[in-house]
Formats: structure tokens, C-alpha cells, sequence
């Protein structure tokens, strides 16, 4: 899986920090184990890491570097949220019909 030059930022900064690895483990899980849909999760993981993003421009400088070059235009964060979901909460078992 390809991910843009953000999303391999903030998987970076995630994977780095024990404390942000394991919230956002317990994220990924329960918004897995929700009922809905995958794509669902996955629209919804999209938008939570699309807004820690936007925090972390705030307070953490490699973030904060691309919010004062780059703007703040919204930057799809689909594959890392796809990649997070395949790696921290298996999909679901298919139902037998």
C-alpha cells in the first residue's frame, strides 16, 4: 500500500510515540468493531486522523512545517486509514449463508 508523503508522516510520528500508538490503536479497534460496514470505518478513521493532523500542526514541527508552507487545504488520509485497519483490526468473520 502506497501512502502520501502525509500519511507516512503522521504513521511515522504514530509508530514513534508509544503513547499516540496505543491510543491510536484502541481507535482503530473500536471504530472496526462498530457496526457498519469496513468502507465506513474507513471514512471515519479518515476524518479523526485527518483532524489529529491538523492538531499536531499546531504543537509538532514537522506538521507544523507543512501547515506554513503548504496551507491547510484537507489532504485524504484514506490509504493510512485503510493500512491502520489491515494492520491493528482484522476484518470480521463472513457469515456463512
Amino acid at each position: 500500500m502506497s501512502l502520501n508523503r502525509y500519511e507516512r508522516m503522521l504513521n511515522d510520528y504514530i509508530e514513534a510515540n508509544p503513547e499516540e500508538k496505543r491510543f491510536w490503536l484502541a481507535r482503530v479497534k473500536e471504530t472496526a468493531d462498530a457496526p457498519g460496514r469496513r468502507e465506513e470505518a474507513v471514512m471515519q478513521l479518515n476524518a479523526m486522523l485527518w483532524d489529529y493532523f491538523e492538531e499536531r500542526a499546531r504543537h509538532e514541527t514537522p506538521f507544523s512545517s507543512v501547515a506554513h508552507y503548504e496551507g491547510s487545504e484537507k489532504i485524504s488520509m484514506l490509504n493510512l486509514s485503510e493500512y491502520l485497519l489491515r494492520m491493528w483490526a482484522p476484518p470480521k468473520p463472513k457469515k456463512r449463508a
